[in-house]
């Protein structure tokens, strides 16, 4: 039997974030590549700064045959390479190493769940925390037995310390196997156990729509149907499937990006203002704007929705394949690499304002951002000037590559005439606050361990969700598209989207550098 070493953190900076409970995590998937990428640098970084407990140690799980040096040595190279490590030192890592262990096993085999117990309870014999912090990193469809699993021997009801769970999106692939997975779920935990992440909701520009709105005079008495004359939420990324043409066969777009991503952009710009910032008060107002929006008829979907496939074409002036040449992509695919669609949230603050969602793949810019479009303000002053029209004022609340805010608005250009130019304010975070920002996930898996839930879904608005892109889903694979691909790669996606938005006279705003 192995004695557990009790590693002291290397403080290379003061803790930004209060110390978290004593925990033991235990990662399905630990060879996968999220765990190499973002999972474990984001714990380093933690335990670098004193953001985690002196007691805190990692169990892999995986199928891979490999020993505790193996894994370290493999996740080592990841958190070396990783934006998430903000403060690796060879000395740092070999530090954290000490916390890492290793289980091989088969989540989806019920026969493994009683040794996955007994190794738990061997590290915690010697010294490892009594609170459990179980987090799924794996294809959504081991979800269900792994939580079936840890409830068959007990894990998920723990009498001497905490139990969590964490679960990756995509949570269930439309209304009816979100329900069945939400019910599996209440079965073995409690709703308060349950933490459904989206690593967006991690970064600081997402965090901050709430700050920015309500914390300042001058932007929150305007942020409603009076002032504002519509919303663009976009997430653009020059990447294809980079290999994942079998998982994103099954996928698509709409689930993949709208049904999770886009839909919290949403909720965080269009919600009311909270109580407070708890967990209830905010996930509770972020439910009622998905309540507000109502699912659309046959006819709405074809009049207010967008698909698109990526053809070849050109990114930064290197030639790309289509989807359909991509590996494990059907030569004939009809699934779609990009999604546009108009939502209406129909309530008081926003009856009659458009919310424009879009997301691509292989579009010119890598780009997440939310704009805020305020009415024009009135011609009649400027009607015997050489002032042709006036610009709306436009509000960007810019989520990556870089994090900030900037804001466009009107000013004379000097001289004896009345012309009008285009000014913009930008504020980035690096350059303001002189520290970069991270994926997100170092602030989500604190949050998990402190047992805050506010920047968490809940399973009543994964399901208020899919209620809201279900009708599309249904109406997209009743009417497969004729014209795929539609789109040239390193080009802004179909004609229809841009179509979209002129009708109403209306474009996106682009975003490539």
């Amino acid at each position: 039997m192995s004695t557990l070493v009790q590693p002291v953190p290397l403080k290379l900076a003061k803790p930004t974030l209060p110390q978290a409970d004593s925990c033991l995590v235990v990662i399905f998937g630990a060879t996968g590549d999220l765990t190499r990428r973002k999972l474990v640098p984001a714990l380093y970084d933690l335990a670098c700064v004193g953001c985690t407990s002196r007691n805190f140690d990692v169990l892999g799980i995986g199928r891979s045959k490999l020993t505790d040096d193996d894994l370290r040595a493999r996740l080592r190279e990841g958190a070396a390479d990783s934006n998430e490590a903000r403060n690796f030192s060879n000395d740092g890592w070999n530090d954290f190493a000490k916390r890492l262990h290793y289980l091989i096993g088969d989540a989806n085999q019920r026969d493994f769940y009683p040794r996955l117990k007994a190794k738990i309870e061997e590290l915690q014999k010697n010294g490892a925390s009594r609170n459990l912090l179980f987090y799924v990193s794996t294809q959504a469809s081991l979800a269900p037995p792994i939580v079936e699993g840890l409830g068959s021997v007990g894990l998920a009801r723990n009498t001497e310390g905490w139990t969590r769970i964490i679960l990756e999106k995509p949570f269930g692939r439309d209304l009816k196997s979100a329900q069945e997975l939400n019910e599996i779920v209440a079965h073995v935990f409690d709703e308060s156990s349950v933490y459904r992440i989206d690593h967006y909701l991690g970064k600081e520009t997402v965090q901050n729509i709430l700050m920015f709105r309500f914390g300042n005079s001058m932007f929150e008495p305007v942020w409603n149907r009076n002032y504002i004359e519509y919303i663009e939420i976009t997430a653009a990324e020059t990447l294809g499937v980079e290999g994942r043409g079998a998982f994103y066969e099954e996928t698509g777009a709409l689930r993949d990006m709208v049904a999770n991503h886009m839909l919290q952009l949403l909720m965080l710009t269009a919600m009311e203002p909270p109580v407070a910032f708890d967990a209830d008060a905010v996930r509770g107002h972020k439910v009622d704007v998905l309540s507000a929006v109502a699912p659309m008829t046959k006819d709405e979907v074809a009049q207010r929705t967008v698909r698109g496939q990526y053809g070849p074409g050109q990114i930064d002036g290197k030639p790309v394949p289509g989807y359909r040449q991509e590996p494990g992509v059907k030569p004939n695919s009809v699934t779609e690499t990009y999604a546009a669609v108009e939502l209406r949230v129909d309530n008081w603050r926003w009856a009659g304002v458009p919310f424009y969602l879009r997301t691509g793949k292989r579009l010119p810019g890598r780009n997440t951002h939310v704009v805020i479009q305020f009415r024009r303000a009135p011609f009649i002053l400027f009607r015997e000037t050489q002032v042709e029209d006036l610009m709306p004022n436009q509000l960007v609340l810019h989520i990556q590559p870089e994090e900030g805010i900037s804001l466009r608005f009107a000013a004379k250009k000097p001289g004896p005439a009345m012309q009008l130019g285009e000014v913009d304010m930008d504020f980035e975070y690096s350059d303001y606050f002189g520290q970069s920002s991270n994926t997100g996930y170092e602030r989500l898996l604190h949050d998990c361990m402190i047992g805050d839930a506010t920047l968490f879904q809940r399973a009543d608005m994964v399901e208020a969700g899919w209620s809201i892109v279900n009708p599309v889903l249904d109406v997209w694979k009743a009417l497969p598209p004729r014209n795929f691909p539609n789109y040239p790669s390193g080009t802004w996606g179909p004609k229809e989207s841009d179509e979209l938005l002129e009708r109403e006279g209306r474009r996106w705003r682009n975003f490539e550098k």
